[in-house]
């Protein structure tokens, strides 16, 4: 964790040892300063987060149904988890019939949760991750099915996995965030255990798919950037994988099959934004691919689903969500818009490959996931009743576009009360992300719902670095174009401003790991524009992590962030934005920032040195001036459990109410 540093000479391996231990007592002693400080201050919080748990927990109860677990279904037969329990029951079973097969606590994980369920074609076995929320590694438990369901293997530190055949598993297993090995392992009578495929290369992490006609398993070799798969015969699972295309330098591909042949999804060809292509299997290199669907421009693919004679796309376009559905048949393409409130999609797993019907939920931060069908036979999108909860009305959904410094037009979705009057002197929260292609987190929270509810106003800026515009929106904010995601923030807040949504005595910015980029880096750059702001997990020394490649994402990561060590240009760059090394004595807002002691993506070290150079700067600020000297309060709150941003309910209950009871103190 803590590297000395750099041209420091070493004369003796005793020397050597004793700067380290000294670094390390210091780095004990700054963690036991910071949670005693810690615990003097919560107290000043503790009635109002009281408050708001209640609140979040009674919301919570009102809208869990909706949440419901996936149901993976199988023939007539429905498997489905609840509470730590594993369901069966029939899908026409008006009554409601279900058997218990096991719980998490038979295995003795009593505190674990089931990540991944995968069941074998004859349903023989079930095969389950269990994850702690202390640990980014799962235990992989293959259960044999029957009247009683007995534990047949149990493998340790897995990622993915799928059934080639009835008795055949393949996984990939996990070490310090890096899946590089394919195992198979079978249940046959000659019961035996091999490595099928190394990964060599640092930057690629390997998983594993099923098609969805059961016809191969994919061995999926992926970097930000780059991607090859091998394909496993489900007929021949013994048979070495067969390579589909050799890796080319910044072409991403994913592979469905249908009738003979693949369908590639890929970034082949110009422009390079996601198409849908194919080719027969027995030569499926590149030079065999065929254009079937292009997307358009600035849109974003959010998944795909093949059938036997259909094949949807879920597409996002600055922030609208929609279908479009591709005959295989009669090689139509049709569109179907979905409701304007919809912001996320989420599939249910494993559709059956020859169904006529296709499900999926629709969510926003604010509106509950409600279940939607897409009928094929019929043409039209039917909305599934479930058990009524009233669902807020009076929320209303806006989405603007900020002009950029560079005139790109960043879109911006918000939410408010319909009810409330005087916009100007409501609550703002701003939300952030702006890393690796990932979309800003629009999926349902029950404490967003509670402060549109108490008249606040929600603002998610989908800035360059995300994917909300498809690969290029990306592009055009990783590496040497990071302070462009910078520049859209800015202007977000401005527009949301000007427009009347609050003001700055009023705003607080929120954001999560790498979205700590953007968010710290605009409190040195524009503190003026905020008065408050909580950080959970946050990316906030860029340049001294980027700078240690023993750390376990540092060399995957520099398709991100760059290569500070062999580029001095670069280097320079993340200088130029980086949180911790821009902090400079002047006016900041008060943060908040929840931090993980067993965190292995983001360094303790780094938000620990963060805190105490923004503490120093804001003093040293503060005393230089005889401005009523407002001092901002700066709080670290670590926590022991829990590890990267994926907390339990009940832990992250606490944290959301903590973040919450801080911004309502802050902004008054």
């Amino acid at each position: 964790l803590l590297s000395r540093k750099k041209g420091t000479k070493i004369p003796s391996k005793r020397k050597q040892n004793a700067s380290i231990i000294t670094s390390e007592l210091s780095y004990k002693n700054l963690l036991k300063s910071e949670q005693e400080n810690w615990n003097d201050i919560s107290a000043r919080y503790k009635a109002m987060t009281e408050r708001i748990k209640e609140k979040l927990e009674e919301l919570h109860n009102k809208y869990a149904f909706n949440s419901g677990s996936p149901r993976i279904r199988f023939g007539e037969n429905v498997y489905f988890e609840e509470n730590g329990c594993m369901f069966l029951s029939k899908a026409d079973d008006g009554e409601g019939n279900v058997d218990i097969l096991f719980s998490t606590e038979d295995l003795g994980f009593s505190d674990a949760f089931i990540q991944r369920i995968r069941i074998s074609p004859d349903q023989r076995y079930m095969a389950i991750s269990l994850k702690t929320e202390n640990s980014e590694e799962a235990t992989c438990f293959i259960m044999k099915l029957g009247h009683f369901p007995v534990v047949e293997k149990v493998i340790p530190s897995v990622f993915s996995f799928e059934w080639a055949t009835n008795d055949v598993l393949y996984y990939t297993s996990q070490k310090n965030l890096k899946c590089q090995n394919v195992f198979m392992t079978t249940f046959t009578n000659q019961k035996h255990t091999k490595l099928v495929y190394t990964e060599q290369d640092a930057r690629f992490f390997v998983d594993i798919y099923c098609t969805k006609d059961r016809r191969f398993l994919t061995i999926n070799s992926n970097s930000k950037t780059t991607s090859e798969v091998w394909l496993v015969d489900c007929r021949h699972p013994f048979k070495l994988p067969a390579l589909v295309q050799a890796r080319t330098k910044g072409v991403i591909y994913h592979i469905e099959h249908r009738n003979d042949e693949l369908y590639i999804l890929t970034t082949y060809g110009e422009p390079a934004e996601y198409k849908l292509m194919k080719a027969p299997v027995a030569s499926s290199g590149m030079e065999n691919w065929q254009l079937v669907y292009a997307l358009e421009k600035k849109t974003k693919l959010v998944d795909l689903e093949i059938f036997s004679d259909h094949c949807i796309m879920f597409l996002k376009n600055a922030g609208h969500l929609y279908l479009n559905v591709i005959s295989f048949v009669s090689h139509s393409v049709q569109s179907i818009k979905l409701p304007t409130w919809a912001c996320e999609f989420e599939l249910e797993s494993h559709p059956e490959h020859n169904t006529s019907t296709c499900y999926f939920q629709l969510t926003s931060p604010v509106h509950p996931p409600k279940r939607f069908a897409y009928s094929f036979k019929e043409n039209n999108l039917i909305e599934q009743a479930v058990q009524e909860v009233p669902i807020i009305t009076n929320c209303h959904t806006t989405r603007l576009l900020a002009k950029s410094k560079d005139e790109t037009l960043v879109p911006i979705t918000v939410f408010h009360n319909m009810n409330s009057k005087e916009l100007h002197r409501k609550p703002l929260l701003v939300h952030v992300y702006g890393a690796y292609g990932i979309d800003l987190n629009m999926s349902f929270k029950e404490e967003k719902l509670m402060l549109i509810e108490e008249g606040w106003i929600l603002a998610y800026c989908h800035v360059r670095g995300g994917g909300e515009l498809g690969l290029s929106w990306h592009k055009d904010g990783c590496q040497h174009n990071k302070l462009k995601g910078l520049h859209d923030l800015k202007a977000c807040i401005m527009l949301l401003h000007e427009l009347g949504f609050s003001q700055p005595k009023y705003t607080a910015l929120a954001a999560a790991s790498a979205g700590g980029v953007l968010a710290g880096a605009l409190c040195n750059t524009d503190p003026e524009l905020i008065r408050a702001m909580v950080l959970q997990a946050p990316f906030v020394d860029v340049l001294n992590t980027m700078m240690k490649t023993h750390l376990p994402l540092t060399i995957e990561e520099q398709e991100e962030w760059g290569n500070p060590l062999a580029d001095e240009k670069c280097m320079k760059y993340i200088k130029s934005y980086c949180p911790y090394q821009n902090i400079k004595p002047q006016c900041y807002p008060s943060v908040f920032i929840t931090a993980y002691e067993n965190d292995q993506r983001i360094p303790l070290t780094g938000v620990l040195r963060y805190v105490q150079k923004l503490r120093k700067a804001a003093l040293d600020h503060a005393s230089g001036t005889n401005k009523g000297n407002w001092i901002p309060n700066i709080i670290l709150d670590i926590q022991t459990t829990g590890s990267h941003c994926d907390s339990s309910w009940e832990d992250s209950l606490n944290e959301v109410a903590r973040h919450l009871a801080f911004l309502n103190k802050e902004l008054e």
